[in-house]
């Protein structure tokens, strides 16, 4: 018994010997191109730390000093200055070609697709609100909702039900929830499409009963059931 484990015990101590026997072999066979691989890699990660630390940050802290006077513009109305800035101070689509790389240059393309949409700019709404993205759920939900209604007023109505269902599904709450649901079913009547207009009704009716959309809901529901 004692023979038989100590055996085991040898063929164990002789595999394991085999394998870094073969493992040192590979390593001394492929000691340069590994070599090489690992300068690279740590060139790469190098280069990426320098280009944050040097480049990104110090843009970054510019940006949103320029960018200051854009947000003021935007919220005064006055959008044609928002977007292509007053002579001392850039705009939101000069922030986008000067800062391209930081996150200011990213929610630029937001305030630039509110601001051409409110203008009346519609095509450059969607183009600038579809190149921006966002992980905030609430903002989502408004950004769709935006293009949603960029395509109203265009009147390509199948596209805006796609971004207004987008825009409410987005962010389950009880203020945007119930208003593009509404827009959901008023752009689903003007393509006919009663199905889809009487579910988004009678999904406010049962879960935003106390929103202003709830409040009146019910003449929606009849005008649909109507037509169907």
């Amino acid at each position: 018994m004692a023979k038989n484990k100590n055996k085991k015990i040898d063929n164990s101590f002789e595999t394991i010997e085999e394998t870094l026997s073969k493992t040192e072999q590979f390593l001394e066979k492929y000691q340069k191109q590994l070599t090489i691989v690992a300068a690279v890699l740590l060139i790469g990660v190098a280069i990426v730390f320098a280009y944050k630390k040097y480049v990104v940050i110090p843009q970054t802290a510019e940006a949103q000093e320029q960018v200051f006077v854009a947000q003021q513009y935007f919220e005064r109305d006055s959008f044609n200055l928002a977007l292509n800035g007053d002579g001392d101070f850039p705009g939101f689509l000069g922030i986008i070609d000067e800062y391209g790389s930081t996150d200011v240059a990213g929610l630029s393309y937001y305030y630039a697709g509110i601001s051409y949409y409110k203008l009346g700019e519609y095509e450059k709404a969607i183009d600038y609100l579809s190149d921006f993205s966002t992980s905030d759920k609430m903002l989502s939900a408004v950004t769709n909702g935006a293009i949603g209604d960029s395509y109203s007023e265009l009147n390509k109505f199948d596209k805006a039900a796609n971004y207004y269902k987008k825009a409410a599904d987005k962010s389950d709450n009880k203020l945007t929830t119930p208003i593009y649901l509404m827009k959901y079913g008023r752009v689903n009547e003007e393509l006919k499409n009663w199905k889809e207009a009487l579910y988004a009704y009678t999904k406010i009716k049962k879960e935003y009963r106390d929103s202003q959309e709830g409040r009146s809901i019910e003449k929606f529901i009849t005008r649909v059931k109507i037509n169907m």
